[in-house]
């Protein structure tokens, strides 16, 4: 008779109904009171029977005592869903109101008989909370006289019973729902720092790993050539170019540092700032500028730095165009130029500013397959790929 179905015949409560979990601190003072006001009532009655004198004055405490220890023990034993033990403890209250009764105490009889009625219907298995109830109550009715309220005071009695334990159950599922809640807020917030972790290692890698490796490949080459008496001129351009690259990095840092404060400024006027240094290069907008995530907002970024520094690496002198236009539900960048029209930068070259410093040719760029991979974790897509003469970057991010 332990099974957890709900509303089943040999169902229990369920453990936070059996147990405290829940309950307000006055509810559980005004159980107190109400135990203690019902002791009292029994010692009171049962002296005022006038029958406990002598040696046997101790008999109803003794009873009172031996009843609060039976109640303890069903307490503990209905929450562990023994049912043949819990019955046994609620027995012993009973066959003390049966010696009250015998002894000629009447009154202390019938309110530990009511006592245990309320309880094995509040506490224990419809099954067997049932007959026990019955059992108890026709007991209270033969010493109530078998008068025509007892059946009426009888059904009362379970009732109050079970409307204990209905209320009891709505307290244990409310306790398990909020428990559940309480379980998926944190669950959320540890999975967004999880994704926060993630995105700060990947603002780290996109612009420390990559400047400094390059860094690392320049200073290198430097030190070789200076071990090979390699013309000074050469050695300076290697330094040159690493020392860009540096500038570049801390500008890079500086700037993911900001977005991850929330202190970047929007996007169309990052790419504004980013294209005006250069006269080639056009920044056109579409639909309803909105702020973007920070997810969203830097990935729209480095995409856009990744490319112009791309379109000034492969074909200089090539006019770009730069077109954001923002959906119902994404955001997206088309990045096109028109071919070169110059020779090649060569490696190391510097170009001209961009918003946060200098932009240089290093070399060391985040690469556009690190974008794609970034665009896709956010549910979009990058493709990149020649168009005409040129070449074009398209990306589409939700936002």
């Amino acid at each position: 008779m332990t099974s957890q179905r709900s509303g089943g015949w040999t169902a229990w409560p369920s453990a936070e109904a059996l147990s405290r979990l829940g309950v307000p601190r006055v509810r559980m003072v005004i159980d107190g009171v109400v135990w203690a006001s019902m002791t009292t009532w029994i010692l009171w009655t049962a002296y005022g029977a006038g029958i406990f004198r002598g040696a046997a004055v101790v008999v109803p405490v003794a009873g009172v005592g031996l009843c609060a220890a039976a109640a303890h023990a069903y307490d503990r034993l209905t929450r562990l869903n023994r049912l043949l033990p819990a019955v046994g403890a609620l027995a012993v209250p009973a066959l003390v109101g049966a010696g009250s009764y015998a002894a000629g105490a009447r009154m202390p009889a019938s309110i530990l008989w009511i006592i245990c009625a309320i309880q094995a219907m509040e506490r224990l298995p419809l099954a067997a909370a049932l007959p026990v109830t019955a059992a108890v109550l026709a007991a209270h009715s033969v010493n109530d006289g078998r008068s025509p309220g007892s059946a009426v005071l009888g059904l009362g009695i379970a009732l109050v019973g079970y409307s204990l334990r209905l209320d009891a159950q709505a307290r244990g599922a409310g306790f398990r729902l909020l428990a559940q809640e309480r379980a998926a807020r944190t669950a959320e917030a540890e999975s967004a720092a999880l994704a926060e972790r993630a995105r700060i290692a990947r603002e780290i890698h996109d612009v420390l790993a990559h400047s400094l490796s390059a860094q690392m490949v320049h200073l290198e080459a430097a030190r070789i050539q200076i071990e090979q008496g390699v013309d000074r001129a050469k050695i300076l351009e290697r330094v040159v170019a690493a020392r860009g690259m540096a500038r570049e990095g801390l500008a890079e840092t500086r700037q993911a540092l900001s977005a991850l404060r929330g202190e970047v400024v929007v996007v169309e006027t990052f790419l504004r700032e980013l294209a005006a240094p250069s006269g080639d290069v056009s920044v056109d907008v579409s639909g309803e500028s909105r702020p973007l995530s920070a997810e969203a907002s830097q990935t729209v970024r480095r995409v856009a730095q990744e490319a112009l520094t791309n379109v000034r690496k492969h074909a200089p002198g090539a006019a770009v165009r730069i077109l954001l236009a923002y959906g119902e539900d994404e955001v997206t960048l088309q990045i096109r130029d028109s071919g070169a029209t110059g020779a090649p930068a060569a490696p190391g070259a510097s170009v001209a500013p961009g918003v946060a410093g200098e932009l240089t040719h290093s070399g060391c760029g985040y690469g556009l397959l690190g974008m794609r991979e970034r665009a896709e974790l956010l549910g979009g897509s990058l493709e990149a790929g020649a168009e005409g003469k040129g070449y074009a970057v398209r990306l589409r991010v939700p936002a």
